[in-house]
């Protein structure tokens, strides 16, 4: 099984070892190093991209395998994009053992290079990830079900991506100690309110103000929720769900919800609001979206089983 992973695209699932590898290493150096960084542990950011790479890494190199439009330019385009993941790694990883921050860090020119590295590396990332979904979009499966989830996992995982770069826009404090010569962190994840503070334990996204980390992991990991959404109904045995149509539909309303769910959480980060702490026009949308999403499944599902045979 593992070598069958492996000849997926070798560069990606090296990439991906690497960071299994890397996971392990740096939940112990969380534990063993009582260095912080913003009221986080210094290794915390390199665990969390090391899990968030390795289940990227994986599911893009088994996307670029299969038979679809891209498979000829997702060859090139992966290697691209484990190459610029690796720099990117190194990087963090680097950051972290100097005790620095690895994004938004231009207090020092060797950080600033450093930075500016990370966002063309970035950049790369997002162009082939986004090219390799637009191929896939136009592509046929013969699976419908599992194409469709592959389809719109790869599109929200591209907008997922997106979200990185208003991450890149300097708050008010920021500008005004920039006119004044004062450089240091230039950007940040948090809105309405500084980065750090009181978090998450599990995540550490902010529980006091938005964090642009919410849709920015929902989104990106879409590319594995849906292809395994659709696995996991080509597993179970019901008359209702023999009919790959409805399963197709149900990975649509799949797509919708988590599309609806991403949108939702970018929203709620835009207005300064903790995702632990919705509002009513958030619980509101909210109740919205599982009410569309609900009545579509039953509808699909009742629409199925009147065209099994008795």
């Amino acid at each position: 099984m593992l070598r069958k992973a492996l000849a997926w695209h070798p560069p990606l699932m090296l990439f991906t070892l690497v960071m299994v590898a890397l996971v392990p290493l740096t939940g112990l150096a969380v534990l063993v190093d009582d260095r912080t960084l913003d009221g986080a542990p210094i290794w915390f950011k390199p665990f969390k991209f090391a899990v968030s790479f390795a289940l990227y890494g994986a599911t893009l190199s088994w996307a670029v395998s299969l038979p679809t439009r891209a498979r000829k330019v997702g060859r090139p385009l992966g290697t691209i994009i484990a190459v610029t993941s690796t720099i990117e790694m190194v990087i963090i990883v680097g950051q972290a053992a100097r005790g620095q921050h690895s994004h938004f860090n231009v207090s020092t020119t060797f950080d600033r290079a450093l930075f500016i590295a990370m966002g063309l590396s970035v950049m790369f990332l997002w162009t082939s990830t986004a090219v390799i979904a637009a191929l896939v979009a136009f592509s046929t499966f013969v699976d419908k079900a599992a194409g469709t989830a592959l389809r719109y996992g790869l599109l929200i995982s591209v907008a997922g991506l997106s979200v990185g770069f208003l991450m890149l826009v300097p708050t008010p404090e920021q500008i005004e100690d920039l006119s004044k010569g004062v450089t240091g962190v230039v950007g940040g994840h948090s809105v309405g309110v500084p980065d750090g503070g009181p978090s998450m334990a599990a995540t550490g996204w902010n529980t006091t103000g938005g964090d642009l980390r919410v849709p920015h992991f929902l989104g990106m990991h879409a590319l594995q929720a849906l292809p395994l959404f659709a696995a996991a109904l080509g597993f179970i045995r019901s008359p209702r769900l023999a009919d790959g149509r409805t399963r197709s539909q149900l990975v649509r309303l799949a797509a919708g919800l988590y599309a609806g769910l991403f949108a939702l959480t970018l929203w709620q980060s835009l207005r300064g609001q903790a995702v632990t702490a919705p509002d009513a026009p958030t619980l509101l949308a909210l109740a919205a979206l599982l009410a569309v999403i609900g009545l579509g499944a039953v509808r699909a599902l009742t629409s199925s089983t009147t065209a099994v045979p008795a």
